[in-house]
């Protein structure tokens, strides 16, 4: 089968790959459509991102959905014809972390499309993708399969939105408008958000932004002192979600928080050290927490997806055929030009 494999910086290639085994609890998927993420990116233009480098050849992704096309002997859960999303997680189950229900900082998660590990888990760019039947969530009937292809990514936000707590009734402020802060701007409104702010240096994702519920959109690029009013008074915002993974951008949302907001890092540049301003922090009695992946997230963002209740089309630029896959990764760099791409197999 052909799949998309990264072997270093700019050198994507559209390769056979052999097929994996397959046992008595696996599920062997005709994928379907494949998003691309921003850790793809980094794997694409610098071969990693932090410490994490790419080792060997590695196929790419991990927002995927297709069909099932065989069933373990010991699969209940799915069946032939079935269209299911893919979850990319594969905790141990045994760790003290899975033991303790926090399956995402599993000591050995296998995660797909992931060079943190040797050798490297391969991802799900591919035309078949054989998986562990925990991994394979079945989509009611009629569900887009491009559509369920954001169960991943909705997950993320999904996950960030449960460290922040309640939103019912909160000013939110979102900083990075790409693929996660829109789908974080759609959680927020989901959730009863009052007030949702967003900022971007860029104008065509901000547009994107109001088409979905951002309250107002600012660029800081263009308008850099757009957020200081919100700073007045010790601070507007009850929720921050920085998904920018700048360090500017954190430096701005702890001044325009309130006292006892919460921040949530959602973006995560591992090549860059922000300088956190602590005096405010500490001062405004800030909560600031990370967030990392997901569990039982992803199966609710199956349920959102499917139902509409989150409707993920305003976000979905074009879907490229594996064979172009190049075009692809270029499309999805240009974020003047793009939010989200997916590959067709």
């Amino acid at each position: 089968m052909r799949a998309a494999i990264i072997h270093a910086p700019h050198d994507l290639r559209v390769e056979e790959t052999p097929e994996q085994p397959f046992g008595p609890n696996d599920v062997k998927i005709r994928v379907a459509a494949g998003g691309i993420c921003g850790s793809d990116l980094h794997y694409y233009h610098h071969g990693g991102f932090g410490t994490v480098r790419i080792r060997q050849p590695m196929i790419l992704g991990h927002e995927i959905a297709g069909t099932v096309i065989a069933a373990g002997a010991d699969v209940t859960t799915v069946a032939p014809g079935d269209t299911v999303a893919v979850n990319p997680s594969l905790p141990c189950g045994v760790c003290r972390y899975c033991l303790d229900g926090q399956s995402n900082h599993c000591l050995d998660m296998r995660f797909y499309g992931s060079a943190m590990r040797m050798p490297h888990v391969q991802g799900g760019f591919r035309e078949e993708l054989v998986c562990d039947r925990s991994q394979a969530i079945k989509l009611p009937a009629g569900t887009d399969l491009t559509e369920a292809a954001f169960a991943e990514p909705l997950s993320v936000c999904l996950h960030a939105a449960r460290q922040a707590g309640s939103l019912l009734g909160k000013r939110v402020l979102v900083t990075g408008t790409g693929p996660i802060g829109a789908l974080l701007i759609m959680v927020a409104r989901h959730a009863g958000a009052r007030e949702i702010v967003t900022t971007d240096l860029l104008d065509p994702p901000l547009a994107v932004a109001a088409r979905i519920g951002a309250d107002r959109t600012i660029n800081t690029r263009s308008d850099p002192a757009a957020l200081d009013a919100y700073a007045a008074g010790k601070g507007t915002f009850d929720v921050v979600f920085e998904a920018a993974g700048a360090a500017p951008a954190l430096a701005a949302a702890i001044a325009v928080a309130r006292p006892g907001a919460t921040i949530v890092q959602v973006g995560n540049n591992a090549d860059a050290a922000p300088t956190v301003p602590l005096n405010l922090l500490l001062a405004k009695e800030i909560a600031l927490r990370g967030t990392f992946r997901f569990h039982e997230e992803f199966a609710w963002a199956v349920d959102f997806i499917a139902a509409r209740r989150i409707d993920v089309r305003p976000l979905l630029t074009g879907v490229v055929p594996l064979a172009e896959a190049v075009r692809a990764f270029d499309l999805a760099t240009d974020r003047s030009r793009s939010m989200k791409v997916l590959l067709a197999f």
